[in-house]
């Protein structure tokens, strides 16, 4: 039974209040509304739910996986101190944070290829399986290391998220020749260049002369690569198995574009570039099968007359994991760009679940990248990536499953409500699944601050978060520093330790549950000024650093790392006194 008929059913058999499909619903959701549509019309002893739940059936089918990260980037002249931002949420597994340091190399060495660099639960500095080497530089720099590596000492700075791509452009680990990961390919990258568009081109040939090996599933890749004076969207994709270096055909299918110094951009796991003006080199660098590929396979022909536009050749179709993440980006910062979609609360305790008043937008409607009405400020992008979809039909606290009767006659959202459910959760209460920035399990992620007027050392800052950005705080790694704290480098999954920053941040996450709505709260009233206090500081601390690198550049390292080593060791306790509180206020034993 296909979509046609549900409708009919829906709208022409039974006069229901609010339709009975959407297209991000879970078959559990699907029925949860038909019961309710039935019992609201007085019919579930009169009618059949078998046809109606096939065709719920046949659209749960179309559910995707809603894992993956949220990029966003500021150019210099769209931000608000003049800065260039960008950001990473959801980042890999391992999320213990360390410096490996610059060093020098012998004549003729070989730089080892990883396979296992995200996984957590290797020893620290174990980056897994060697499968392949490259050839060693003299010298290397120091850079931030983690699961996806962000900065390093000279403000190069990469941001990732994954990006769906082409069945027949999938190569996996075990079954081909390819093996440059994009997180090795950024260790590399940030070990050996100082620019963001040198950075692009070796990523470049680093993928076509080793080939491109997925490790978040079977995507594609996006980067933003950026330095304090401009920033690059870097598109990667596979070109499939049969692969080998001795074809002498690129083993990577690859395109970027410069982000305008007065726009910014959003990247929610989908492909962001469009036309490709190839021989403009200030704005476009492409690899040499970037159109031949598609027109090898039979995805594009030159002799349509049509333009040939990257995103959609590329990339599938989009999903509303992606286009729900453009549109809240969008609307927040650019939002009389264009006419969007009207995706806000409408008071209506079904709107969350109601697909008939929904536009479903062509993917043509998000630009590459627009300028903001408002220049977007470091806590802008904070503020961003701790974004739950509040006060939109994708807010999971809204939806209608959480309602509970007032005892005035009326209905309010139960304390309970979590824009963070479980899938145990989600399963119980029949809720559908929502991708918000935010997540519960987001490992770790970052904010890199990049300053063009102080020197490298000082200008490159690194906000890392650990686990979820809703909960945690945010602390500040400069480019300069030679260390991370001893809690920000522990963290085993299978273990439990109070001397590990995530371990803590994850018990007052998984607390917060308890009674979600007031303890949340509780959770940014203690943190607050802790976080106030390093914003406030950084002027400071940004001027005692500049005054001690101009009398000697390496006191001035001193200070910033052992600066941030200290508000590193402050987040452990921190979070045991929070954890603490939510146990006293929220324990059973009150009831």
């Amino acid at each position: 039974m296909g979509k046609a008929n549900c409708r009919s059913l829906s709208h022409s058999v039974f006069p229901l209040p609010f339709p009975l499909f959407f297209p991000h619903s879970s078959l559990g959701q699907s029925a949860l509304v038909i019961e309710q549509a039935f019992a609201y019309n007085g019919l579930m002893k009169k009618t059949s739910l078998i046809p109606i739940l096939i065709c719920a059936c046949a659209l749960s089918l179309a559910a995707v996986d809603d894992e993956g990260c949220t990029i966003i980037a500021v150019g210099k002249k769209a931000s608000a101190d003049g800065s260039v931002i960008l950001s990473h949420t959801d980042a890999g597994p391992d999320s213990r944070i360390f410096v490996v340091p610059a060093a020098r190399h012998k004549p003729g060495a070989k730089a080892p290829v990883y396979w296992g660099i995200q996984d957590a639960g290797r020893p620290l500095r174990d980056d897994g399986e060697v499968i392949g080497y490259i050839p060693q530089v003299a010298e290397t720099f120091a850079y931030i290391h983690s699961a996806y590596p962000h900065m390093n000492e000279h403000q190069l700075a990469i941001a990732e998220s994954t990006i769906n791509q082409r069945s027949e452009l999938v190569a996996l680990h075990g079954s081909a020749n390819q093996i440059m990961t994009v997180e090795q390919a950024e260790i590399f990258a940030l070990q050996r260049c100082k620019k963001a568009r040198e950075a692009v081109r070796f990523i470049g040939s680093l993928m076509e002369t080793h080939g491109f090996l997925p490790s978040s599933g079977d995507g594609g890749e996006d980067l933003v690569i950026g330095d304090p004076d401009e920033a690059w969207v870097m598109e990667i994709f596979g070109v499939g198995p049969g692969w080998t270096p001795e074809s002498g055909k690129p083993g990577a299918i690859w395109a970027a574009q410069r982000l305008g110094d007065d726009q910014a951009l959003v990247i929610p796991n989908w492909s962001i570039i469009k036309e490709i003006r190839a021989g403009d080199s200030e704005n476009f660098m492409v690899s040499g099968n970037y159109m031949q590929e598609a027109i090898e396979r039979g995805w594009y022909d030159p002799a349509s007359g049509k333009p040939f536009i990257w995103q959609d050749v590329y990339a599938p179709l989009p999903v509303e994991f992606a286009t729900s993440r453009f549109w809240l980006f969008y609307t927040t910062f650019m939002p009389s760009l264009a006419q969007w979609p009207e995706r806000k609360l409408s008071g209506n305790p079904m709107a969350t679940i109601n697909p008939y008043h929904q536009f479903v937008e062509p993917l043509s409607l998000y630009p590459f990248s627009a300028a903001p009405e408002k220049k977007i400020s470091l806590q802008d992008v904070i503020a961003f990536q701790r974004s739950v979809f509040e006060g939109t039909i994708y807010d999971f606290t809204a939806q209608p499953q959480w309602l509970v009767t007032d005892g005035k006659g009326g209905l309010k959202v139960s304390p309970l409500a979590t824009p963070f459910p479980s899938s145990e959760l989600r399963a119980l209460l029949k809720l559908s699944n929502r991708r918000p920035v935010a997540r519960h399990r987001g490992h770790f992620g970052m904010v890199c601050q990049l300053r063009n007027w102080l020197p490298d050392a000082i200008g490159g800052v690194y906000w890392v978060y650990q686990d979820n950005p809703y909960i945690s705080p945010y602390v500040p790694v400069y480019a300069g520093c030679t260390d991370t704290a001893p809690s920000y480098q522990t963290y085993d999954p299978e273990k439990y330790s109070d001397r590990s920053a995530r371990w803590t941040i994850d018990a007052v996450d998984n607390l917060c549950n308890l009674r979600f709505q007031d303890a949340s709260k509780l959770v940014r009233e203690m943190r607050a000024p802790f976080e106030e206090k390093i914003f406030a500081d950084q002027e400071r601390i940004d001027k005692e650093a500049l005054a001690l690198h101009k009398r000697n550049p390496m006191k001035a390292k001193a200070f910033l790392t052992g600066y941030c080593r200290g508000l590193m060791e402050q987040v452990p306790p921190l979070y045991i006194g929070i954890r603490e509180r939510l146990i006293t206020l929220f324990t059973n034993n009150r009831e």
